[in-house]
């Protein structure tokens, strides 16, 4: 026993001596010498790659943290400028229509006398010619006669002037062209009225607004006329409310407003299709707490051969007389209609106490006499001519200029 156990001891003796050996090996081995610096360079090959966990500072054994212990990382203010996200432009507002200057009234017709005149002059210069002849038999008379009929002067007022102009010539005698023009110019001034009370009425004589309604068939240019008559009041220094009664007709609504921003005027309307007599009502209303001069009711265009729609405009005429009097009830005729537009004037008076008559497209046609037929049909003046597109061509009827208008310079 004490043999195996000395020699494990002299084992374990020299392990360590030999062990001591190696590492004195170890320690005394020396570095290879330096070599002499060369014109090439030295290439440095980069370190390897790490390994997995090389890098890492914390041991693999320490406690782990729970997600409410662990921070979220703060991030740090970038130093490169903020991206801008462009944003879509929001639509810009329609601008709001300029205020235009109506051309004052006074004269108007004098001025726009050389359109009217254009298409006119073949009822004065036909009936010059035929006064002209140096002898005025029965076959001329017919001749003027027909001239007259021709341009819708009606048969009655006709008969009126050819007698009129027949006794005239043969206490004349001897005709020069002056007082043939002369003659001829006096005749039919008196046969259009000058004494007639062309003015419209537009003040009521109560705390209320001037009411005037606006009547007439589809076509005539009634909602124009309307817009144009706003125009008209804006340029004499009166504020207007229009009220866009004519609820049956596709836009015109739209329309009316149209023509009332351009003078500033103010546009009550409803939906389409809705009841006209209500937008009528609430017009008025409006009128009267805005303190306006006028309000203007267009209203719809009714064919006059349906009687129910001719009774709702009579409706409107009821309705709008709740808060005040009509002070003017207008129809607008086509002066190109001819007699047709007389059977309209007939119907529409029947609804509604017509008051004045507006006569639009009158440079249109060569038929001036309808002025006088309708006044005689209606017993009411013609008050308002239009004489072209422009929103200026609505003028006051001046019974001197157009009959001097008819017969040319």
């Amino acid at each position: 026993m004490e043999i195996v156990i000395l020699a494990v001891v002299i084992a374990v003796v020299m392990v360590g001596a030999i062990g001591g050996l190696v590492v004195g090996s170890r320690k005394k081995k020396q570095l290879p010498p330096a070599k002499a610096p060369s014109s090439t360079p030295t290439i440095t090959r980069p370190p390897a790659e790490p390994h997995v966990g090389d890098e890492a500072e914390t041991p693999h054994d320490e406690p782990r943290r729970t997600i409410e212990e662990v921070d979220l990382p703060v991030a740090e203010p970038s130093a490169s400028a903020p991206v801008v996200v462009d944003e879509p432009e929001a639509p810009e507002a329609p601008p709001a229509p300029e205020i235009e200057t109506p051309e004052p009234t006074a004269g108007r017709l004098v001025r726009l006398r050389a359109r009217l005149s254009r298409s006119q002059n073949a009822l004065g210069k036909g009936l010059l010619t035929l006064l002209s002849r140096e002898h005025l038999d029965e076959d001329t008379w017919e001749e003027i006669e027909d001239t007259l009929l021709t341009a819708d002067v009606g048969v009655a007022p006709t008969q009126e002037l050819v007698e009129r102009l027949r006794e005239r010539v043969r206490v004349l005698g001897t005709r020069t062209p002056e007082e043939l023009r002369a003659l001829l110019r006096e005749e039919l001034l008196a046969l259009v009225g000058p004494d007639l009370d062309r003015a419209v009425k537009t003040e009521s004589g109560l705390e209320t607004p001037g009411i005037v309604m606006v009547v007439g068939v589809n076509g005539t240019g009634k909602t124009t006329t309307t817009g144009k008559l706003a125009r008209v009041l804006v340029a004499d220094g009166r504020s207007v409310v229009l009220g866009a009664a004519d609820t049956f007709r596709a836009a015109a609504a739209d329309q009316l407003q149209t023509w009332g921003e351009r003078v500033g005027a103010r546009t009550v309307r409803g939906p389409e299709g809705g009841d006209p007599a209500s937008i009528a009502f609430d017009a008025v209303k409006e009128g009267i707490a805005d303190g306006a001069d006028v309000v203007l009711i267009d209203t719809a265009g009714r064919l006059h051969t349906k009687a129910g729609l001719m009774d709702e405009l009579g409706k409107v005429k009821r309705v709008v007389e709740k808060h005040a009097p009509l002070d003017e009830v207008l129809l607008v005729l086509d002066a190109t209609t001819g007699q047709n537009g007389l059977v309209q004037a007939r119907v529409f008076a029947e609804v509604v106490d017509v008051t004045g008559i507006v006569l639009t497209k009158l440079d249109g046609t060569a038929k001036g006499g309808i002025v006088v037929a309708v006044q005689r049909e209606l017993g009411v003046p013609v008050k308002l001519v239009g004489l072209g597109e422009g929103a200026d061509d609505l003028a006051p009827f001046e019974p001197e200029a157009f009959v001097d208008a008819l017969i040319g310079d």
